[in-house]
């Protein structure tokens, strides 16, 4: 069982910067949109009206910023001896990873027609941590089962908080 929790644990460490990257640009997004309202060749948005270039920045500054901090920690006497230390490289490809994936994202739902905003579940809820786990491929990969645990908890966990930041008000919808 201890097995178990500490590789939970583990997959959490692992992500932590992805999740933090993925979780900015609803606090710090607005302004300009990525990309810059121009349209694709079938006339749709590239990205759509959500996807800013502060949002992104942030989310890449302080994604790569916890990756940092995650560094320190492991020089603290009584750190878990079963998690590695993280280094600027894997932090700054989490968060990367996971901003590219939640645009990936944006793009296929504009070729959809699903409007900025508007739910794409399971899609919705995995674009970013697929994204982070490729992009971190080149430096560090999760062992398999550990990219497995991130998989399986990452869409309730994005639901919930998502949830909680529309209860706050800084998301305009649940999801």
């Amino acid at each position: 069982m201890q097995i178990i929790i500490n590789d939970i644990i583990y997959a959490f460490y692992y992500i932590f910067p992805a999740y933090v990257a993925n979780a900015m640009p609803v606090i710090f997004g607005g302004g300009r949109r990525i990309d810059t309202g121009k349209l694709f060749w079938d006339g749709k948005p590239v990205f759509g009206s959500n996807k800013t270039i502060r949002g992104f920045f942030a989310g890449l500054l302080v994604g790569t910023s916890t990756g940092f901090v995650l560094s320190n920690l492991y020089h603290l006497e009584g750190f878990p001896s079963f998690l590695f230390q993280y280094d600027f490289w894997l932090g700054f490809l989490l968060s990367l990873g996971a901003l590219t994936g939640d645009l990936f994202h944006s793009f296929i739902k504009r070729r959809l027609d699903i409007a900025p905003g508007s739910p794409l579940p399971i899609a919705d809820q995995l674009d970013f941590a697929l994204g982070a786990i490729l992009f971190s491929i080149v430096v560090y990969p999760p062992p398999w089962y550990i990219a497995v645990i991130i998989i399986v908890v990452t869409p309730p966990i994005h639901l919930l908080t998502n949830f909680l930041a529309y209860l706050i008000g800084t998301k305009r919808n649940p999801w």
